[in-house]
């Protein structure tokens, strides 16, 4: 075991709904979506037409940019409709499923003989690339980069995420060919964080070829940029990689395999879910395929990933390409007399002990998405550290991302940070600033001018 960091900082959501560990089924969605928006700062090429077939791992898009990397095809079926936005601005491709999946075969390799650049050249050539994320800003890795490590968090401390054994526990052969591989694209070593009070009952401590660390406390514990931070924090002209253990499982099944195979088991949370659990199915699939789970009469909020980071796709939306949790709630949309005013709110969490939360601190609450409250003047005060475990002054980025002061946004942490990394400030902010959208906007702002 190796060093173990302990982090006093955080919150961890006392939200209803954690899926039962069972599979309810394996679905292969009617359609299933290709979203250019689930990657950031990608302009993307489309590689297909209405009515053109295609297999599980055929390209249907390419980065403008870097035109060698390629998005797949979760799924064999037939290109039903190319949905464009705004000044033809590409949001999905939408592919129609076939009933008995098809895979293109790009053979079976032994990551031991194989070099890096042909390790390279095989996650280009199956669209697995857009699997690894380059830090700083969150963007797709460039190949042409060699990353100072390579960085996963074998655990997840998000409210209702899945649970990383139960979800991978027929996957560690193949996590451990995706390490073998990805230790030749770089010279620092893949580094795994592992959840210190399991540490010994998961089979994730015996993966060979990684530079293991512990951590434990309160969300976000999990986050792998706050790991990173911990251990070798990104310094200006410094680049890193970082890949979830979910995509360390489909590039071990794309050389044992040969296929491009992203199936994933879901969970499906949230207080409004019916009967919570898993599902085994596609990124990419439709919120219509998860009905059982939902009463389709109620207004309700779908949301793909957790409810601090993921994005609301509505009924009509899909799962996003890195997620494996939809969360389902009801939309707060219900006015609340006296508010906050309330002398008693036994219904209600406070993460400030303004109610009497803190003396039930095992319940669940069955949240809603209630703001309880609008936007404010910015009050400076010291929440935001308390739960956030990094050594930065939020405040001050905070406010060098709204003045778009670069020189002041590098002093104070842009290079370490992505949105993620600050829900929890979002949260138990009292002035209700969007706080998530002020560090995306400065990531944004990072790219146009310094990329």
């Amino acid at each position: 075991m190796s060093n173990n960091i302990y982090l006093k900082k955080g919150l961890d959501l006392p939200i209803s709904g954690e899926a039962a560990q069972t599979v309810r089924g394996v679905i292969v969605p009617d359609v299933v979506a290709v979203k250019p928006t689930d990657f950031r700062a990608l302009v993307p090429k489309l590689l297909v037409r209405e009515g053109d077939r295609v297999l599980a791992g055929t390209p249907v898009l390419a980065d403008k940019m870097s035109q060698n990397i390629l998005f797949a095809s979760p799924v064999s079926g037939t290109v039903a409709e190319v949905v464009r936005g705004a000044k033809r601005k590409l949001l999905e491709v939408r592919i129609k499923a076939d009933a008995q999946q098809e895979f293109v075969d790009f053979g079976v390799k032994k990551v031991a003989t194989m070099s890096a650049e042909e390790i390279k050249a095989s996650l280009l050539a199956a669209g697995l690339w857009p699997s690894l994320v380059q830090r700083p800003y969150g963007i797709i890795a460039n190949p042409e980069v060699k990353p100072k490590a390579i960085f996963v968090s074998a655990f997840n401390t998000a409210p209702l995420a899945a649970d990383m054994e139960f979800v991978l526990r027929d996957e560690i052969e193949n996590i451990q060919t995706a390490i073998n591989a990805l230790n030749k694209l770089t010279d620092g070593g893949v580094h795994m964080s592992l959840n210190a009070a399991n540490y010994s009952g998961t089979p994730f401590h015996k993966f060979e070829n990684v530079i293991q660390h512990t951590f434990e406390g309160k969300h976000p514990a999990g986050n792998v940029g706050v790991q990173i931070h911990h251990v070798s924090p990104i310094r200006k002209g410094e680049t890193v990689w970082t890949v979830s253990m979910l995509m360390l499982a489909a590039i071990g099944k794309l050389f044992n395999t040969g296929k491009y195979d992203v199936r994933r088991k879901i969970a499906v949370t949230g207080p409004m879910a019916i009967e919570p659990a898993y599902v085994e199915s596609y990124p990419g699939a439709s919120v219509k395929s998860l009905k059982a789970f939902y009463d389709p009469s109620l207004d309700l909020r779908f949301v793909s990933g957790d409810v601090l980071t993921g994005t609301n796709v509505g009924k009509d939306g899909f799962l996003g390409f890195y997620d494996n949790q939809m969360t389902i709630l009801e939309e707060g949309d219900k006015y609340e007399m006296l508010g906050w005013a309330k002398p008693f709110r036994p219904a209600l969490f406070s993460a400030s002990r303004t109610y009497f939360s803190w003396l039930t601190p095992k319940k669940k609450y069955d949240m809603d998405t209630n703001l309880h409250g609008g936007p404010r003047a910015f009050v400076v005060n010291d929440v935001y550290g308390k739960v956030l475990p990094m050594d930065l002054y939020p405040v001050y980025l905070l406010k060098a991302c709204l003045a778009n002061n670069i020189d002041d946004m590098e002093k104070f942490g842009i290079y370490e940070v992505l949105e993620e990394d600050f829900a929890l400030c979002e949260y138990v902010c009292p002035s209700k600033i969007e706080i998530q959208q002020i560090i995306s906007d400065g990531i944004a702002l990072m790219l146009k001018e310094m990329c």
